[in-house]
């Protein structure tokens, strides 16, 4: 690698010495020479190109980058296997989880339902009696309990459960119903 350097080096004090003589002269060049230019050019970029993408060219393949991994199919490969720490997002993918679109189309149609009613429990309620009031009310609405159609009265329960249970989805909808 050092003759490489050593090589582009001197390539770089060659072309300046040719550029300031050509300044002080009148410069003819024919068309041999201007290929002979563009050649040499060529050469010289496609040379740093190579010098800095050697890491990536020369790296030696492990066992675990021949073998197919679910992990590199979805993309997160890089997440687990680089020095990028927790923080790690992968571009175009902040704020635009599923539940967050969710949220954010229903609060433009406004339509966004308050799960805290549909629960029957206070804003600040605690997670114990979120649980407690959503298994009195699958109890009472359950479809194999009851014998009215009431799936879409479960299916609204159960949402509306699954959000508040989890913490940051909570947030995340707090958040919107204070914009609605």
């Amino acid at each position: 690698m050092d003759e490489f350097k050593i090589i582009v080096i001197f390539l770089i004090i060659f072309g300046t010495i040719q550029t300031s003589y050509a300044e002080t002269n009148e410069l003819v060049v024919s068309d041999e020479e201007k290929i002979i230019l563009f050649t040499g050019f060529s050469i010289v970029v496609i040379s740093i190109f190579l010098f800095l993408a050697r890491d990536v060219i020369l790296r030696k393949k492990t066992s675990y980058d021949k073998q197919e991994h679910e992990s590199k199919k979805d993309r997160t490969y890089e997440k687990y296997h680089s020095g990028w720490g927790d923080d790690y997002e992968e571009i175009g993918k902040r704020g635009n989880s599923k539940e967050e679109n969710e949220f954010r189309e229903s609060v433009a149609n406004n339509n966004l339902p308050n799960y805290y009613d549909i629960l029957g429990v206070e804003i600040n309620a605690t997670a114990e009696e979120i649980k407690k009031n959503f298994r009195e009310l699958a109890k009472k609405t359950h479809p194999d309990k009851t014998k009215d159609d009431s799936e879409e009265e479960m299916i609204k329960i159960n949402k509306a459960y699954e959000v508040l249970s989890d913490e940051t989805s909570k947030e995340r909808y707090d958040k919107y119903l204070k914009k609605d």
